[in-house]
């Protein structure tokens, strides 16, 4: 069961700026071929668009983990979890940020979420992910470790 669920879908902004390709491709091909051209531009926008999406990745808590992206982490091994939002969010992302850390941020989603990692194996000493909401997934973080202690 998913206590939070959320996909980091490129900003708008972001799906009109790379329309720009479409124009870029037409001044190319037009003077060969307009058929060429045409079709040339709407798939490489296309192609761009998939890729746009197909890379978004999804944010999701579960009563036994944590998923952001590709990576997961028990919820016994995550600590105390924080947002960040407005300046706070742009620290984290820099001048606090720490070397070591594991990162799923994207430019295009602000407010960020600090994840503890209590495990000593572990070489990162936390998580930072972007969220839209992060005060929903420090709510479902907190859940779900209370979850996990009242199993444990």
């Amino acid at each position: 069961m998913d206590l939070y669920r959320e996909r980091l879908w490129a900003a708008p902004w972001l799906y009109i700026a790379t329309a720009l390709v479409i124009p870029a491709c037409l001044l190319v091909f037009l003077p060969i071929n307009q058929i060429v051209g045409i079709i040339t531009a709407l798939v490489l926008y296309g192609g761009i668009v998939a890729m746009l999406i197909a890379s978004s990745p999804v944010i999701e808590v579960t009563e036994r983990e944590l998923r952001a992206g590709r990576a997961h982490i028990g919820l016994e091994f995550v600590g105390e979890a924080t947002g960040f939002d407005g300046e706070h969010a742009v620290l984290e992302r820099g001048r606090l940020l720490d070397a070591r850390a594991w990162l799923l941020i994207r430019g295009w989603v602000k407010p960020v979420v600090k994840v503890e990692v209590l495990d000593a194996e572990d070489p990162a000493p936390y998580w930072l992910i972007s969220s839209r909401s992060p005060d929903k997934l420090v709510r479902a973080l907190d859940e779900g470790r209370r979850r996990v202690q009242q199993r444990l």
